[in-house]
């Protein structure tokens, strides 16, 4: 049986059983105390705690997930793995134990041929939370199991919660006994792999606080409503009805490892470490499609870091496996599209663009590899030299944040050359910048505060607070909640940094690429709040933040909201400015060019996009001129809401990786521009006067970003452009046409001088080697050279006079220091002949020698290296030490 099929069997059992079949969420988690969606139930967390009304009191679902924290155990277990899809049925407050147990049962054990999956009932095992008295019996005298297949566990075993403040409670774990070939009799308590979990049923009924470990956080209370949520690994259950051994042999798995197999030429089932490998490869290969598809870009923090950390390390297991030609990351995509395409059609639709963004993502990094082998050779040498057993931590950790080597690289390689790696110094060092960024990142959308305190603000408005601003910039409202310093407050008096929370309001909350409206809130008692930013910590709450110009806000008050109108009417010219920019390059680039980030400011926008290279000029100036002819065209400017598909029948675009529900609002602009967006526009494309694209930069692998002006911005900038062309073409005597020829003879001839003089520079430099051979003295039997060229020598020439005067003492044990200072910085080469390479003397190490007397470091081959420093008044120190160094051997 199929995974697709799987998961088909699943959602059409509920859903004859009155479930309303919810599509998977995105993998980018609402709640902000998490950076994925790490289980099915995060979706349906507002509606077990009574934030929002469920569309139906019974839903179920195919949920996709993501869990990195036992990454390093992917392709080691049969059960590991990153991304995995996560089938359940949830009942909000409607049906609880009594009807749960049976209706798993029922399909667990339904015969194949009836939409079931067939289960003998003798292989199933159950467990139940120690003292639940009621589950057990409802196991054994309403469904008939033996009692000698149920299994009473703890809080750690069958307890459940996502390991944050939120729902929780006791379960019931099925398990499938796979037979006495895989373990020992005596059930799940027993023997974990032979007794395999199949399902896990979550009787939610309390909120649990913070805390650690599975066991070690308060109860906070009881639900407003019992709640039903289960969990079927879709993964594991299809290993069952495949008959195959672990997850990465069941079909969608089994796909992208068996291609990877072929393009390495490895092969499965013989060797351990390529069979780790192999899984390794395939997991994260299809994890980091899905989290792409899903709008996730590779990057240092957060979200991104999981995506590069994933991709990287599929790229490094495919060299381990002789696999170093660019471009296998593209097959094995590829397989992964088809494979999960038949769940998730979405993938098919944007397969250029998330092979645009992994495509990338390869070649950034194969790039790292090769430079940053060099760094990784130079720390080995430092660490030599010191005497040390040991790579430092903050040496592996520069190795990973700066040039992006994952740490288990970094191990292996290490263990080659005889060394250890400080795990732990490297381990704190990147839970202090992971650290850093989650809080940053939260920080941002929660301004600190705690998310209890924006569940109780959520509570207070209702579940949602209704946003006017699409057609009001004012509005009567009341001030529900109030916040100092993360805490409800009654009131806040003059000067005290507060977050109002209103029931109505106007202002738009920062999002979909549009800044924060700022502006004013009158309160009924006379007092005022000036709003500097506008925040969506949760879904149907805004916040907004300010500081209370006067008098004393007081929760409960009534309120007058009063955004700045100038500030809108400039975002909003902006962000229609990016829809029909976005367009633009769209029938310039093709469907490939898909945003990927965006930031409307007043007369400013942004505009990220995915790409394999720069956009040439021509395109720009094309693009430019085909926007501002629509802006004549005064075309109109519409939105209004519509089915997700209805939307996508008309032509609608929506942005690669955004979340959309069933019903979306359409922004179109004329027949030119028609996309799916939550932002404020403005009402005819004549309003927006004049864009003006500045020009194009990448920001990252496979991502470009073009910056424009737009209205009186665009204006301003043409005319004080036009003014600077006039003052260059006075000066230089020409006419503004004939400006860019005059000015690019003027780079030639300078360009050609600075050559010159180069070519001068080197011949003197060189013209000395002859007599610094001549003059070479004698350490020891070694012929040493010594020399200190004039400063402002480039590194260029300093290497090839050491390795000049090193050829004129052929035949001669011989050892040639030249160093330098170039730019306010020592440089220093040295170049070792054979003869003294025979004696023990070897480059990269005196290059050590000489670069710690400089206060730097180096490194380079046994026969030619180059170090530097800091301190250019200690290359006279360095060029003694050398010279002892070469005595002393």
């Amino acid at each position: 049986m199929e995974s697709a099929e799987v998961a088909r069997r699943f959602l059409n059992f509920f859903e004859e059983h009155g479930h309303l079949v919810v599509p998977s969420a995105s993998l980018i988690a609402e709640d902000p105390t998490l950076l994925l969606v790490n289980a099915g139930m995060v979706p349906f967390k507002p509606y077990m705690l009574g934030q929002r009304t469920p569309p139906s009191p019974r839903m179920t679902s195919a949920q996709k997930c993501v869990r990195t924290p036992d990454i390093d155990e992917v392709g080691k277990t049969a059960r590991h793995a990153t991304f995995f899809q996560m089938l359940g049925n949830f009942s909000i407050g409607n049906y609880f134990k009594e009807q749960a147990i049976p209706y798993a049962w029922e399909l667990l054990t339904r015969s194949e041929a009836d939409g079931g999956f067939g289960f003998p009932e003798e292989k199933l095992w159950v467990t139940v939370f120690h003292d639940d008295d009621e589950a057990r019996d409802i196991w054994h005298k309403q469904v008939g199991v033996p009692l000698d297949r149920i299994q009473r566990r703890g809080m750690a075993d069958n307890f459940w919660s996502m390991g944050v403040p939120g729902p929780c409670g006791p379960c019931s774990e099925i398990y499938y006994d796979r037979g006495p070939e895989y373990g020992r009799e005596g059930g799940p308590i027993a023997d974990e792999d032979r007794y395999l979990e199949v399902w896990n049923l979550v009787f939610m009924q309390f909120e649990r606080g913070a805390g650690q470990g599975k066991d070690d956080f308060p109860i906070l209370g009881e639900l407003p409503a019992k709640n039903i949520d289960t969990g079927m690994g879709l993964e594991r259950m299809a290993a069952i009805l495949q008959g195959v051994d672990n997850i990465y042999e069941t079909d969608t798995l089994w796909k992208i490892l068996d291609r990877a197999a072929n393009l390495t030429g490895a092969k499965y089932g013989r060797d351990q470490r390529a069979d780790v490998s192999l899984r390794v490869i395939a997991d994260h290969v299809r994890s980091g499609t899905m989290m792409v598809s899903d709008g996730i870009r590779p990057g240092n923090e957060g979200r991104g870091y999981v995506l590069r950390r994933i991709l990287r390390r599929s790229i490094r297991n495919l060299r381990l496996l002789g696999g170093e030609e660019a471009g296998l990351m593209h097959e094995l995509t590829a397989v992964a599209i088809r494979t999960m395409g038949e769940q998730y059609p979405d993938l098919v639709r944007t397969a250029a663009n998330i092979h645009t963004v992994i495509d990338a993502e390869e070649e950034s990094f194969l790039q790292t590899l090769r430079t940053g082998t060099a760094i990784f050779d130079a720390a080995v040498e430092e660490t030599r030299r010191s005497g040390r057993p040991s790579l430092a931590g903050d040496q592996a950790f520069k190795l990973h944040d700066t040039y992006g080597f994952p740490i288990d690289l970094t191990l292996e390689m290490a263990s080659e050359q005889g060394l250890q790696v400080d795990e732990d110094g490297f381990r704190r060092l990147m839970k202090e910048q992971r650290d850093r960024a989650k809080k940053d990142a939260q920080d941002k959308k929660t301004g600190n505060l705690d998310v209890s305190a924006l569940d109780d603000l959520l509570g207070r408005s209702g579940g949602q607070v209704e946003f006017t601003g699409y057609t009001d910039v004012v509005g009567e409202a009341r001030l529900v909640g109030l916040l100092v310093g993360g805490a409800n407050v009654p009131a806040a008096g003059e000067g005290a940094e507060v977050e109002v929370v209103l029931d109505r309001t106007p202002f738009y909350a920062e999002g979909g690429g549009q800044l924060a409206d700022h502006g004013v809130i009158r309160l009924g008692n006379g007092a005022v709040v000036d709003v500097h930013d506008v925040q969506s910590p949760l879904a149907g709450l805004i916040v907004h933040r300010g500081r209370v110009r006067s008098g004393e806000a007081q929760a409960g008050d009534t309120a007058f909201a009063e955004i700045d109108i100038d500030r809108r009417r400039a975002i909003s010219r902006s962000h229609t400015a990016t829809h029909m920019v976005h367009a633009g390059f769209r029938r310039a680039l093709g469907e490939s060019a898909a945003q990927a980030g965006s930031e409307n400011s007043p007369g400013r926008f942004r505009f990220d996009f995915t790409a394999s290279g720069a956009v040439p000029v021509s395109v720009l100036r094309d693009v430019e001129d085909e926007v501002n002819d629509v802006l004549i065209n005064d075309l109109d400017v519409r939105a209004f809401h519509t089915s997700l598909d209805e939307a996508r029948a008309m032509g609608a675009m929506a942005l690669f990786g955004e979340k959309y529900g069933d019903e979306v609002r359409v922004v179109e602009v004329g027949d030119y521009s028609r996309e799916l967006c939550g932002g404020t526009h403005v009402a005819r494309s004549g309003q927006l006067g004049l864009i003006k694209v500045l020009g194009e930069s990448s920001i990252g692998a496979g991502i470009r970003r073009v910056e424009a002006l737009v209205g009186i911005d665009a204006f301003r900038f043409l005319a004080k452009e036009n003014v600077l062309v006039a003052q260059l073409a006075e000066q230089l005597k020409t006419r503004k046409e004939e400006l860019p020829e005059r000015v690019s003879g003027m780079v030639t001839r300078l360009r050609e001088a600075e050559k010159d003089l180069e070519r001068l520079r080197s011949q003197q430099v060189l013209a000395i080697a002859g007599q610094l051979a001549a003059d070479a003295g004698d350490v020891n039997g070694v012929a040493f050279v010594g020399h200190r060229a004039p400063d402002g020598t480039g590194a260029d020439d300093l290497r090839k006079l050491a390795v000049d005067v090193r050829g004129r003492l052929a035949g001669r044990p011989a050892v040639v220091m030249v160093a330098g200072v170039p730019k306010d910085r020592p440089v220093v080469v040295v170049a070792v002949s054979e003869g003294a390479k025979e004696r023990g003397l070897k480059a990269g190490a005196l290059v050590g020698v000489a670069a710690k007397t400089l206060g730097g470091g180096g490194g380079g081959k046994d026969d030619l290296a180059q170090g530097g420093g800091a301190n250019p008044d200690a290359v006279p120190d360095a060029l003694a030490a050398v010279k002892r160094a070469v005595g002393a051997a």
